[in-house]
């Protein structure tokens, strides 16, 4: 009795004997006596070399076996990337691996995955599947990135996409918006000189100029804030509320000149501010408003009271220039007829004689003479 194996011509055979591997079969047939105790495995050659329940280290030290597989063994800091003439196929973790390379041809590039940047020769085309062992990170147009490993600052990025190994590093990208940006201070409540308490609104806008320094300052908005908080309280009490009221657009060009200086400690350029509203409390309102309705009603008598001054004086000069000309006279008595003659509509005359007779006898001159 014997035992017959066919080994076709994509595949290739491993002799067992008592277990333990023996040699390298190629294709062919053969024939083992049935009381034997050989055994024999057939595996493909377009495969990955791999024996069930054996492990690899065991056919190593067969030469011609060797001849016909590509070993690879990846360390644990490693990621290894397996391309199949020429086409990704796989991505390889600590291991040792093995593959024919009778009929195809095999290429490997190792990444240490302790610099978690990838290599230049991983094409993006098969980032997408490393769906797991790469992560990424966008750094929009307007932005600036800053790269840290574990922790601790690397290099500042550019806009762009960028991807990184998961590994035993960690990677962190944080990013800085460039725009102009805008702070509102909102109901600050400050104090004046003569203890008015009123409440600001107040804006400034700034650009980013340095953004590895803004990220090395914990809560910057908040900190900018507060700066922006104290430069106010310096000015508005140091000042009366009246001449607040009367200098507040000086307020501005105080606070940006203050900001200004500190541009270079926060790493922004600060580009304008202003004041939105100045909310004094109700009772400064009311007695505000009365004041400024007395001086209005004040204004409006001496403009009255000129105004008086004036008609009186022309009526005066009329009065003289008439006295003087009888003609003028009778020319302002027959202005002031015709408008008495407009405002009516009906004129009845009694007594005898014709119309122009009966006008004429209400319009004497001076003397008590007839026209």
């Amino acid at each position: 009795m014997l035992k017959t194996f066919h080994i076709q011509t994509g595949e290739r055979g491993l002799l067992f004997k008592k277990g333990s591997y023996s040699k390298l079969l190629q294709p062919g047939t053969y024939r083992f006596s049935s009381f034997s105790d050989i055994s024999v495995t057939v595996l493909p050659i377009t495969k990955l070399f791999t024996v069930p329940g054996k492990d690899l280290q065991l056919f190593l030290h067969d030469s011609e076996l060797l001849k016909e597989l590509d070993v690879i063994q990846v360390q644990d800091h490693e990621y290894v990337l397996h391309y199949q003439d020429g086409k990704f196929t796989s991505l390889l973790t600590a291991g040792t691996y093995a593959f024919w390379n009778t009929l195809n041809k095999h290429a490997f590039v190792r990444a240490d995955i302790r610099n978690p940047e990838l290599p230049a020769e991983v094409d993006t085309a098969v980032l997408p599947k490393l769906t797991g062992y790469v992560q990424s990170f966008d750094v929009a147009s307007h932005e600036s990135g800053v790269l840290f490993y574990n922790h601790i600052m690397q290099k500042e990025l550019k806009p762009g996409k960028y991807f990184f190994w998961k590994g035993p590093v960690a990677v962190v990208v944080k990013t800085v918006d460039l725009r102009q940006q805008q702070l509102d201070m909102i109901g600050q409540e400050i104090m004046t000189e003569d203890k008015v308490t009123l409440r600001l609104n107040f804006v400034c806008q700034y650009k980013t100029t340095h953004p590895l320094r803004v990220l090395q300052i914990k809560l910057f908005e908040e900190q900018l804030y507060i700066q922006l908080q104290l430069i106010l309280r310096e000015y508005v009490g140091t000042l009366k509320l009246d001449d607040l009221l009367k200098m507040k657009q000086d307020i501005a060009a105080f606070v940006l000149s203050r900001l200004q200086e500190k541009s270079e400690d926060y790493g922004v350029q600060f580009l304008s501010a202003g004041v939105k509203d100045i909310i004094l409390p109700g009772d400064i309102k009311d007695i505000l408003n009365t004041v400024l309705l007395a001086e209005k009603k004040a204004q409006a008598n001496l403009i009255t009271r000129r105004e008086e001054t004036a008609s009186t004086r022309s009526l005066l000069n009329t009065a003289k220039l008439m006295d003087e000309n009888v003609t003028l006279y009778r020319l302002k008595e027959l202005e002031f007829l015709e408008k008495i003659c407009e405002k009516i509509g009906t004129v009845s005359l009694t007594g005898g004689g014709n119309l122009l007779e009966q006008l004429n006898s209400l319009l004497g001159d001076r003397n008590g003479k007839r026209a």
